[in-house]
């Protein structure tokens, strides 16, 4: 059974198998959407292990870190899925969904989730849209990179 748990990036070890496990899911974001410069893969291990996000992992029962996802709260009510990677010998088998499945539970109080992702990632706009996700706009941000941002109603109380 999966175990997910907030990762403590200031942990060496954590760090390291976080940054690579990035590198190796953004790359293959980037094959996808041709646009190399994902600013993901421009963050060093440094920057990686100062940035503010709170992120979660996903390991197996051999502790190997399946994936990992990032959120921020910008304002009261709104939290933001900052980055979702999976390790690409896991695509395809849930890791994503119990990621997004662990934050609407862990944040329950939230009215609303946002996310965004590359218009031509199809896997990922798949994986959104089955979890609730609305497309509400979308942003060229470079030319022929469009990004398409997602909102998901949360649990109001």
């Amino acid at each position: 059974m999966d175990t997910i748990v907030k990762l403590n990036l200031q942990d060496e070890i954590t760090l390291d198998e976080l940054w690579s496990l990035q590198h190796k899911a953004y790359r293959l974001e980037a094959e996808i959407i041709g646009f190399r410069d994902i600013p993901p893969l421009l963050e060093t291990r440094d920057m990686l292990s100062r940035v503010t996000e709170e992120f979660y992992g996903c390991f197996d029962e051999t502790e190997e870190l399946l994936g990992a996802v990032a959120v921020t709260q910008e304002s009261p009510g709104k939290l933001t899925v900052t980055r979702m990677m999976v390790s690409p010998d896991h695509f395809r088998q849930g890791v994503a969904g119990r990621l997004l499945e662990f934050i609407f539970a862990r944040y329950a109080e939230m009215e609303q989730f946002i996310v965004s992702t590359g218009k031509l990632n199809l896997p990922a706009v798949t994986l959104y849209t089955k979890h609730g996700f609305i497309p509400v706009g979308s942003e060229e941000v470079v030319p022929g990179v469009e990004l398409l941002e997602f909102h998901r109603t949360g649990r109001l109380k």
